[in-house]
């Protein structure tokens, strides 16, 4: 099965492992968990830096105006088992010039952290840390906006919003960031945090939890020191769901330095045309999408909902929430896929470069920054081809 393309969204298709909370003493200090018998981490914060503006001029807005298409490395940093472990080849930097070449300037990099830390002390293992920075470095060196972020990674932030676990995830969050904030702490501007992927939130008292995530998240990248002291940061909605985001998300962390956040929402709508893999009882797949895109020989398989005037409203949401508050908005993920099953095969493929279209359209038109999810389907990592010349005609029309 393709992983997360018609995707495992984290926070959909768990096809990942969860992993156990951790347990063990380091400094028998203990959490207040009723939940988890867990531990405070030792501070990995080791060489705090004075601030160092250099390289760091931008705002989140002016960061916001230099990015016009993201290409995610889908199913490869965050893959249980190692960044080949779901199929895909090793990142080379001749792969990321080959996303520029294609018409991207900004990457996404989800990427797991806990496989690669002891259970103990959640310390990281060197080598992990040394290969995200080399895939980084491959960013920055052509002139690539990066988003690194602490992916799915097993479910123990994304999971577990809350208040029973609210202070052992914390815990780890803080060791977490702090490692990785060092490690990366010398790239300029052109490297953004983001403090988790799709956190399963549904209320305001999870909310509120989430909240401390990003709030130990800012907090732990920031006193790091250095250029860390001005990077812009990017924190997520409940879910990155549009209007979970729209109805709970109504602060922000604090943050010491003023305009340097950011929003991620993602967006697969309907999911039945751009997600679901097969007929569930409760709705069947959609194969064609949008206006002039129906089949009228295949019309079991047109949509019953979600066409263009609910992509228009809710990055409408986006806009009026955040981005007219000076508050940018990246769409950290989305997508729709072709599929082979279609009876009526062209109107479905033509329905599929519409949704890409109209969508990375109305994204950009609101002010939203699109990160088109790819796994390798659409550009082959091996040998640094288009596989799917239409997908990427869509997205780069739908930009201009």
């Amino acid at each position: 099965m393709l992983k997360r393309i018609l995707l495992c969204t984290s926070a959909v298709f768990s096809i990942c492992l969860s992993a156990k909370a951790n347990a063990g003493a380091v400094n028998k200090k203990p959490i207040k968990d009723t939940t988890v018998v867990s531990t405070i981490y030792p501070s990995y914060n080791t060489s705090p830096k004075a601030p160092d503006m250099t390289g760091m001029g931008n705002t989140a807005v002016q960061q916001a105006a230099h990015i016009k298409l993201g290409w995610n490395i889908g199913n490869t940093m965050e893959a249980p088992g190692g960044e080949t472990g779901w199929g895909n080849p090793l990142i080379t930097e001749n792969y990321i010039k080959f996303v520029k070449r294609s018409g991207f300037n900004a990457i996404r990099i989800p990427c797991a952290w806990d496989q690669y830390a002891d259970k103990k002390s959640a310390k990281i293992q060197d080598a992990w840390l040394n290969r995200v920075k080399q895939v980084v470095g491959y960013c920055v060196k052509n002139d690539m906006y990066v988003l690194l972020n602490i992916h799915w990674d097993g479910g123990w932030l994304e999971n577990n919003c809350t208040p029973a676990k609210k202070d052992s995830v914390n815990a780890r969050q803080k060791a977490f960031w702090e490692q990785i904030a060092t490690a990366m702490r010398d790239f300029d501007e052109h490297l953004m945090f983001a403090s988790a992927n799709e956190p399963n939130t549904n209320d305001a008292a999870q909310m509120a939890v989430l909240l401390s995530y990003h709030q130990t998240f800012v907090d732990a990248v920031r006193a790091t020191g250095g250029r860390n002291t001005y990077r812009v940061l990017i924190v997520q909605g409940p879910g990155t769901d549009i209007p979970k985001t729209n109805k709970l998300m109504y602060t922000l962390p604090t943050d010491p330095v003023a305009d340097r956040l950011m929003v991620e929402v993602h967006y697969y709508s309907p999911f039945n045309f751009c997600l679901l893999q097969k007929d569930e009882s409760w709705g069947r797949m959609f194969y064609y999408w949008g206006s002039g895109h129906h089949s009228s020989s295949d019309p079991s398989r047109n949509p019953t909902y979600g066409e263009e005037a609910e992509v228009k409203s809710a990055f409408q949401l986006m806009k009026t929430k955040f981005v007219d508050k000076g508050i940018p908005v990246l769409m950290g993920e989305y997508g729709a896929y072709r599929r082979t099953a279609p009876k009526d095969l062209a109107a479905h493929n033509d329905a599929v470069d519409y949704w890409i279209k109209f969508t990375t359209r109305q994204a950009i038109a609101n002010g939203l920054k699109p990160f088109f999810w790819d796994i390798g389907i659409a550009i082959d990592r091996r040998n640094n081809k288009v596989l799917d010349q239409r997908t990427i005609n869509a997205i780069i029309a739908g930009a201009n």
